[in-house]
């Protein structure tokens, strides 16, 4: 069983007092480890920018995802960016897979998804303006996954920025769309939350 083929994961953000390289554990729902992501191709300098400074949004952020068994099946790039996020997705071996484009700024924050060959494949759709449930759908409509947002408890959160995700996927999403999906769990934080917090 590869990691694309789990329906649920919980994707959950290492706790650190200060966020300087992102790293995330992957579990599935009886809590194993399935799989980790790494923040990679930090030199000291970005991460010394990161401790002084806000700039995050104006840093190119990549992160790779690995299986149990130390083989990479996904590479998640957000290029530095002035206002929207573009993320760029590939393979295990760097093969473009597609991209996730931030549609808007202002109230509910949506994503569309676009394949390799820029065609719109499926929507990202943040359920509130505050961005933290999201509904992914295909490119009639209908909806394939869930991206939900849950808190591990006040006083933890009050010290560090360690998130929980939960993504289901729905067995008939297949093909290009569910590595997109899978995807879309890192990317919605790079996009929005790697921003100082903000949206957008």
């Amino acid at each position: 069983m590869t990691l694309l083929d789990y329906d649920q994961i919980f994707i959950n953000q290492k706790a650190k007092l200060i966020e300087l390289t992102n790293e995330y554990a992957i579990r599935d729902i009886d809590g194993n480890d399935v799989g980790i992501i790494k923040q990679e191709g930090q030199s000291k300098v970005k991460k010394l920018a990161r401790f002084v400074s806000s700039l995050d949004q104006f840093m190119t952020h990549s992160l790779s995802v690995y299986q149990a068994d130390g083989s990479k099946v996904l590479e998640v790039t957000r290029p530095r960016k002035i206002m929207k996020s573009t993320i760029q997705i590939a393979d295990g071996t760097g093969s473009p897979l597609g991209t996730i484009r931030q549609k808007n700024m202002i109230g509910k924050i949506n994503f569309s998804l676009h394949d390799a060959t820029d065609q719109q494949i499926g929507e990202i759709r943040a359920e509130n303006w505050r961005a933290w449930n999201f509904s992914i759908v295909d490119a009639a409509g209908q909806e394939v996954a869930r991206i939900t947002k849950t808190w591990e408890g006040l006083a933890k959160t009050m010290f560090t920025t360690a998130d929980n995700y939960v993504l289901d996927v729905k067995p008939e999403c297949r093909g290009t769309l569910r590595w997109l999906v899978f995807a879309s769990a890192v990317s919605v934080d790079l996009a929005l939350k790697q921003d100082a917090r903000g949206f957008g």
